[in-house]
């Protein structure tokens, strides 16, 4: 017989924490003391739930590396303790949470899985509920052999449940505000949740990794028709941004003009490192399909392949942390992690 799972809730702000004050109509933080007077559903879940807020809880624009830091170690602290963790978090960066845990806290074997809301707990029409409901019931979820089903960093939203350095937010008002462009769905819920099974990250790892540090100092620069690069001289200087995302046209092309190609190879020659994601919603890029991305490829640019920008920039931010020389770092770019390309 299985063991009745513990999960714990982190909240950290943001819409699904939300709700109405009924005197004054105001929008005020939820009081998780009172969680199952609000949601009495999550009585019927037959799974011990604890939780914990970070000290001032925020709106997900206000999030920082700092903040991720502070996650991975309320999550080191508790790791022995609960079968697994639902993180409330704000819709907004969700999806760059997701990537820099993913990447923070490699070799785990249980769930860690971040939902959220378009509407406030208090809502009549809320998606809130169902969110917080069905991550939970996620996160407590075993197979026959009493492990985790889901054994990774998660988004779940309007019924899907999706890898989390593989996510994105492409909505502000509709419920669906999540994709997964370039990886299925890790399990969908109708009348009940159909995990597919193949697809789940399983690590290699014997040990769990939590890693205390990130770099921030990655810039982000997406191309656009006649762009001034001019006036981005300061990005490209190495001491002070020690590695550059490109966001490209299709599978990884730009324009050939020879001051913007003097400043990437420049750059890189300096130490830099740079990572070329497509602008696109789904692909991958392909340096040296075009002859426009062939430059790339002769310079040293590391290919992005399928990556999402949120990944590209927190996956960095951990490599520039470890202690290796600037061609390992670049090769540790272009293999797999923790599941967040295809190659």
């Amino acid at each position: 017989m299985q063991s009745r799972s513990s999960i714990l809730l982190i909240y950290t702000g943001g819409t699904i924490g939300m709700i109405n004050d009924p005197t004054s109509g105001e929008l005020k933080s939820f009081d998780f003391k009172h969680m199952y007077n609000q949601i009495p559903e999550l009585n019927q879940i037959p799974v011990n739930i604890d939780s914990v807020s970070i000290e001032k809880p925020i709106d997900s624009s206000e999030m920082t590396p700092n903040h991720w830091l502070n996650l991975v170690n309320i999550i080191e602290k508790n790791y022995s303790l609960y079968d697994g963790f639902v993180i409330l978090h704000g819709s907004d960066t969700m999806a760059y949470t997701a990537s820099a845990l993913s990447f923070l806290m490699q070799g785990i074997k249980k769930p860690i899985i971040l939902t959220g809301s378009q509407l406030p707990i208090g809502t009549i029409r809320t998606d809130g509920k169902e969110n917080l409901i069905t991550a939970i019931e996620i996160a407590a979820q075993k197979d026959v052999y009493n492990q985790s089903i889901v054994q990774e960093v998660c988004v779940y939203f309007e019924y899907s449940l999706y890898r989390g350095n593989r996510s994105s937010k492409v909505s502000a008002n509709q419920f669906q505000a999540f994709q997964s462009p370039n990886y299925p769905p890790l399990a969908v819920a109708g009348v009940n949740i159909e995990y597919d099974i193949e697809k789940l990250y399983r690590s290699i790892d014997k040990a769990t990794t939590f890693w205390k540090k990130l770099d921030n100092r990655v810039a982000l620069i997406k191309l656009y028709p006649g762009l001034p690069f001019e006036g981005y001289q300061a990005i490209f200087d190495v001491s002070k941004f020690k590695a550059i995302v490109l966001e490209t046209f299709g599978s990884g092309n730009a324009f050939s003009n020879p001051s913007f190609q003097k400043n990437i190879e420049s750059y890189i020659q300096s130490g830099g490192m740079i990572v070329n994601v497509s602008q696109c919603s789904s692909g991958a890029v392909e340096q040296g399909k075009y002859q426009t991305s062939s430059f790339f490829q002769k310079v040293g640019v590391v290919s992005g392949e399928d990556m999402t920008t949120e990944a590209a920039l927190t996956k960095l931010m951990y490599v520039l942390t470890l202690d290796h020389d600037l061609s390992i770092k670049k090769q540790i770019m272009e293999i797999n992690l923790c599941g967040e390309k295809n190659t």
